[in-house]
């Protein structure tokens, strides 16, 4: 199957995905598809790879192929910072299913893999799907392509146009960490949602605004993220951003 990233640029489906366990890293926020682990290596992963990578203050979404075999060896989405509505959340279709795959690039070339618009949560945040936009949901997905465990790329009259995140809380991480091997507690899960509210509109327009109700919830979700004793690789996850949005409006 071959599909087209952006601007053109094509790839080719292979059958090997990326043996690499996804990072969700949130004080970006958003998911990590590579092995470095550290700014230094991932400085020099992106200049060992051709791709779509960041240049000057452009940052789009980061896929990096190998120049020698042309295999994708690395990716990074970035999450949107608008929530789509509870009722176009149930638009996302179930079928096709996921097909693990990896991908090749057609030629060797750089190109740019503009960040998703919006994202779409299933209940309890069971699945992150990020959209070009939402007339996605007006037709049928073509292909579910799984490049990575839990991660797939949303394909659309051969375009990709979106990917997904499955069981989010399990990959929460920090900055170059990998996530914690054991599963997320209940209490994890519960306030990754109240902080994906914080961090989307509306919610995060009304706590820019300093509204009272918004201000109030993010101190509160704030004190249970940092009493939380269980689970605390996620909980600082977590923390990295909602302690940020703490300093610059809930101390105020």
């Amino acid at each position: 199957m071959k599909i087209t990233l952006d601007d053109g640029w094509t790839a080719t489906v292979t059958g090997e995905p990326l043996r690499v366990t996804p990072g969700f890293d949130f004080s970006s926020p958003g998911v990590r598809l590579a092995s470095y682990a550290g700014r230094e290596e991932r400085e020099r992963f992106l200049l060992d790879t051709f791709g779509s990578q960041e240049w000057l203050w452009d940052t789009p979404d980061t896929l990096g192929f190998d120049r020698a075999s042309r295999e994708l060896v690395g990716a990074e989405f970035r999450l949107p910072y608008e929530s789509a509505s509870a009722e176009d959340c149930t638009r996302i279709p179930s079928v096709p299913p996921v097909l693990p795959g990896g991908l090749r690039a057609d030629e060797e070339r750089n190109c740019r893999l503009e960040v998703a618009s919006v994202l779409c949560r299933a209940p309890g945040d069971a699945v992150l799907t990020s959209l070009r936009d939402l007339d996605v949901l007006d037709e049928p997905l073509e292909a579910r392509i799984g490049i990575a465990p839990d991660v797939a790329l949303l394909v659309q009259h051969g375009t990709v146009v979106g990917w997904s995140l499955t069981d989010p809380a399990r990959y929460l991480t920090t900055p170059y960490a990998a996530p914690d091997p054991a599963p997320p507690s209940p209490a994890t899960r519960r306030l990754l949602s109240a902080c994906l509210d914080l961090i989307t509109d509306p919610l995060l327009e009304k706590v820019q605004d300093r509204e009272p109700a918004a201000l109030a919830r993010l101190r509160e979700i704030h004190r249970s993220l940092r009493a939380q004793r269980e689970d605390r690789h996620r909980a600082d996850a977590l923390l990295s951003l909602i302690g940020n949005l703490m300093e610059d409006y809930g101390d105020r």
